[in-house]
């Protein structure tokens, strides 16, 4: 075979002799895939662009594999445990320690894989809680009860949050560690020159899979040894767990310091309370599945009475959309076993969310979303008219979680046209309420109105407060509003434009109460059902929930249609 080598004029290797290492295999010729194929192995068998990209390639890995370790052990993120703002850092000792300054810590195993951990920093236990005086620090800590037994109930929404946090800070760091490599990386190769690097490229060439590991290991082990303050062959039980967690998702947890004096007398409380709020839950997540069990036998009697009977039965279930009703969620988690329940038996393709479902809007309350979210099952759409309690934060969540945040604009959603917007005011606990800008109630019912009738087909207006659909109602450019904000239900009550439904709290909201626990007051949710041709409301059905845990499914009753208009006064020198 005859071959060539770079220089020009170089005469072939004498036979019997090996090829020198820049010898190159003569280019094929010709046209055809054959051709191409020989002209593809030719080029693989090249040896020295085959070393220069198999060298590229562990360089690459090599930066990669250091800038990624990097940003997943250094990666932190901030969000909240329960009632309070924490600080999360990944940690490699396969231990989840919460520390909650002067009181102590709290240590659970990781669920993490490997050997990877967290620590948690609470940012706002007080200073002043530096001694262990039963009534002063029970009747302070009391006021987080609430909040621990919500995230005792639904800890997947915290954690999902926390774990979307961490990755997007360990991608940003890594990201920013590989750049920072990649530089200093050309940098010394620009340092070195062409013929440096050729000199270093042709002694390592042996032995450059061991030279990149010797390079890569040591940083990796420093890294991994060191991430927040992490050492691995060190892992110290840090004691004996805490019995008062069994059968919690917080069991074989180890408390230390101060909190362990407070959690024998005051985390009891906390389970029990956690313990009564799971079992009434669930009580009425069945109440509800037995009594639509029981309203399902009924309504096939009364369909088989109706045809026998030569009365239209109504629709087929394929010829409607069947929406959930829920209002003034307040942040109770427990309810939303309730309503994927309610979801689940009505067969229902959306939720209106009538606003409030959290109580101040915080970021912090984010997991609140979070949970309603996760208790729904797929293929459900969410969409939520805001209300005074919540804020700018929350709907940023709810749209990253995939819910349809109503901002003035239709949208069409499972064939339905709707229109609707958040409430124009912000209510704090402790604060009161004031407008949020500039447009007042009355400014924002008059431009949603005037959008329903500049569009000519909306099917339904989904608003907080009522009386933010009050015109597009009057002037016959919305058939059917939804609200809720009284924490009653009014309804279904005809105006001559259209028909108004206010809903009661889903979550048992009472003035002065709190809305998580075992219900206060009646939590209620609506199943409205729509024509899939036509896109107006055939009937309503109402289900209750009762402070006893009692569940009431409702029939479905026909949904009433406008009033008519009033007649013009007859005109007495008209003649007769």
């Amino acid at each position: 075979m005859t071959t060539r080598t770079r220089g020009a004029g170089a005469s072939p290797s004498p036979a019997g002799e090996a090829a020198a290492p820049d010898v190159l295999p003569a280019r094929r010729t010709g046209r055809g895939l054959g051709a191409a194929w020989g002209r593809l192995v030719d080029t693989a068998r090249r040896p020295v662009r085959w070393r220069r990209l198999r060298g590229r390639a562990l360089l690459v890995a090599a930066v990669l594999l250091v800038s990624g370790t990097f940003g997943l052990v250094t990666a932190s993120a901030e969000a909240n445990l329960g009632p309070h703002a924490a600080r999360y850092e990944v940690t490699l000792d396969h231990r989840v320690t919460v520390d909650l300054g002067p009181l102590g810590t709290l240590v659970v195993d990781s669920p993490a894989p490997l050997t990877l951990g967290a620590r948690v920093t609470v940012q706002e236990i007080p200073s002043r809680l530096t001694e262990l005086r039963t009534a002063s620090t029970l009747e302070q800590l009391e006021e987080d009860l609430d909040r621990y037994v919500q995230l005792f109930s639904a800890p997947e929404g915290t954690l999902q949050t926390v774990g979307r946090a961490l990755v997007a800070d360990a991608v940003r760091r890594a990201v920013a560690a590989a750049l920072v490599l990649g530089v200093v990386v050309l940098a010394v190769r620009a340092a070195l020159g062409p013929g440096r690097r050729a000199e270093l490229a042709t002694a390592a060439r042996d032995h450059r899979p061991l030279l990149v590991a010797g390079a890569v290991l040591p940083v990796l082990l420093t890294l991994t040894t060191t991430a927040a303050g992490t050492v691995l062959p060190a892992r110290p039980s840090p004691g004996p767990p805490s019995a008062v967690f069994d059968g919690t998702p917080l069991e074989g947890a180890v408390i230390t310091g101060r909190l362990a004096g407070v959690v024998d007398t005051y985390g009891s409380q906390v389970v029990a309370a956690y313990r009564r709020n799971e079992e009434f839950y669930d009580r009425a997540a069945a109440g509800v599945r037995a009594g639509w069990e029981r309203q399902r036998e009924v309504d096939a009697r009364l369909r088989e009475v109706r045809e026998g009977a030569g009365v239209d039965p109504g629709p087929a279930e394929d010829e409607t959309v069947s929406a959930v009703v829920v209002a003034d969620l307040h942040c109770n988690v427990g309810m939303a076993r309730v309503i994927r329940a309610v979801v689940e038996e009505s067969g229902a393709e959306v939720v209106l969310n009538a606003g409030d479902t959290t109580m101040n809007g915080t970021t912090v309350e984010t997991y609140c979303v979070t949970a309603f979210e996760q208790a729904l099952p797929g293929g459900v759409t969410t969409v939520v008219a805001d209300g005074n309690h919540d804020s700018a934060e929350i709907a940023a969540h709810e749209r990253s979680l995939g819910w349809v945040v109503l901002d003035g604009q239709p949208v069409d959603v499972a064939g339905l046209r709707i229109l609707g917007d958040a409430d124009v005011r912000t209510t704090r606990v402790g604060v009161g309420t004031r407008q949020s800008g500039e447009e007042t109630i009355g400014d924002a019912a008059d431009r949603l109105a005037d959008v329903a009738c500049s569009d000519g087909g909306i099917d339904l207006l989904l608003v907080h407060d009522p009386r933010m659909g009050r015109p597009a109602l009057q002037r016959g450019c919305a058939p059917a509003q939804v609200s809720g904000h009284y924490h009653r239900r009014v309804g279904p009550e005809r105006a001559v434009g259209g028909v108004r439904y206010v809903s009661s709290s889903s979550a048992g909201a009472v003035s002065g109460q709190p809305t998580v626990g075992p219900l206060n007051g009646v939590a209620e949710l609506t199943v409205l059902r729509f024509s899939r041709e036509t896109g107006e409301v055939l009937d309503h059905r109402l289900v209750r929930v009762l402070p006893d845990g009692e569940v009431t499914v409702g029939f479905a009753l026909r949904w009433p249609g406008p009033l008519p208009p009033a007649a013009e006064p007859a005109d007495p020198r008209a003649p007769r």
